[in-house]
Parts: structure tokens; C-alpha cells; sequence
């Protein structure tokens, strides 16, 4: 009886030990798209695309310190922006085509990553650099037309943030992500993108970030 309580005793603070050292860090803020537009589209197309070229960026990490100042998780990113108005192109005649549309678009990522930080320092300002990689898909609904694709991708983070308590740290996050199509498929059909047409899904965010530790 008394081995299996010693064990038991044993086990809690091993869980306890290992639970000390989980953190959680979400983040929120505005990403921006970095790809360039193609000269050849009108100015109107130039005008609508270019709600698609900014948009909210989301992300939330979930790590575990492997040792002072080395943490591994896995991370999860999206990035979403829509346009509305008046779009025009031509048709196989020649003729002009226009009408309101609306277009949706969600960029997102998921995969295993590795962060570093100062935490071996007695200070309470923490600097954080993360890399991770893994999967970027990427979607665009222009009303009832849905588009999508995946892509290997990569997402690099420099954040600083102030221990405001011994668990709760609070900073801004300067974020780069990256991935380009190769295949997008539509309406069930999957289309091989050309050098000159291959979607790149690189973008700049900024965020607002805290990290909660357990």
C-alpha cells in the first residue's frame, strides 16, 4: 500500500512537473500579401483585387520546453480577406463582361515548430524567435464558385513580449509566411499553374501576441 501511494505521489508531480512546462500563445493583428500584381489586368481588376491584398491574421502555438530557453509544438495560422464591386473581363467575342461580385479568401497553415528564447536570462523582457513548417492551403469563393489549393509552407516569427506575471506575457509579433500554388482545382477540375501563374501565398504580418503558461 504504501509503494502504490509513494508512486502515486511519484506520478502527480511528474504530471505537475510536465504541465509547468506547456504554454499557449495566441496572436491577432493584420497581415499583408506580398506577391505582386500582374501589370497586364485593368486598372478596375487592380482596384478589386486589391481588397485581397490585406486582412486579419489569426495564430495560436501550443509548446512545450523541452529545456530552458527551447520549446517544440505545433502551430496553427489563418489568414482571411474579402472585396466586393464591380469586376470586368472579356470574353472569347471580345466582348465586355462586368458584374458585382463578392470574393472570399483564407490562407491556411498547420505544422510542427521550434521556438527559441532568453528565458535562461532573470529579466522580464522575453524575445522569441519561432520557425515552423507544414501545410499552407489556400481557398477563394467568388459567389458560388469555390476554389482551393495546397502547398508545402513556412512561417517565421520574431516576437517581444513582457512578463507581466510569473505565467502571463503580453508583446508585439513580426511574422513571415510563405508558400506558392502549383495546382488550384475548382468546380472539381485541378489545374496545373504555369512559372508565370503560380499563386504565391507569401505575406508580412504584425500582431498582437501573449503567451500563457501552465
Amino acid at each position: 500500500m504504501i509503494k502504490k501511494l509513494i508512486a502515486l505521489g511519484l506520478f502527480s508531480i511528474s504530471m505537475a512537473s510536465f504541465a509547468q512546462k506547456i504554454s499557449i500563445s495566441p496572436s491577432v493583428g493584420y497581415a499583408w500579401r506580398l506577391a505582386k500584381t500582374s501589370p497586364d489586368l485593368s486598372r478596375d481588376q487592380k482596384e478589386y483585387l486589391k481588397g485581397l491584398k490585406s486582412g486579419v491574421n489569426f495564430d495560436v502555438a501550443l509548446r512545450y520546453e523541452v529545456k530552458t530557453g527551447l520549446l517544440i509544438g505545433f502551430k496553427y495560422s489563418n489568414y482571411s480577406a474579402s472585396t466586393s464591386g464591380r469586376f470586368s473581363v472579356a470574353d472569347n467575342m471580345g466582348n465586355l463582361v462586368s458584374a458585382n461580385l463578392t470574393t472570399k479568401d483564407n490562407i491556411n497553415f498547420y505544422g510542427p515548430e521550434l521556438t527559441l528564447t532568453n528565458d535562461a536570462h532573470e529579466t522580464r523582457h522575453k524575445f522569441f524567435m519561432s520557425a515552423a513548417l507544414g501545410a499552407m492551403t489556400y481557398t477563394s469563393k467568388t459567389e458560388n464558385i469555390k476554389g482551393k489549393g495546397t502547398a508545402f509552407g513556412a512561417e517565421l516569427d520574431f516576437a517581444y513580449q513582457y512578463q507581466i506575471s510569473k505565467n502571463i506575457l503580453i508583446g508585439p509579433k513580426l511574422g513571415l509566411s510563405g508558400g506558392t500554388l502549383s495546382k488550384f482545382s475548382y468546380n472539381g477540375q485541378t489545374v496545373e499553374l504555369g512559372d508565370d501563374q503560380k499563386e504565391s501565398l507569401t505575406r508580412l504580418s504584425l500582431s498582437a501576441a501573449a503567451t500563457f503558461r501552465f
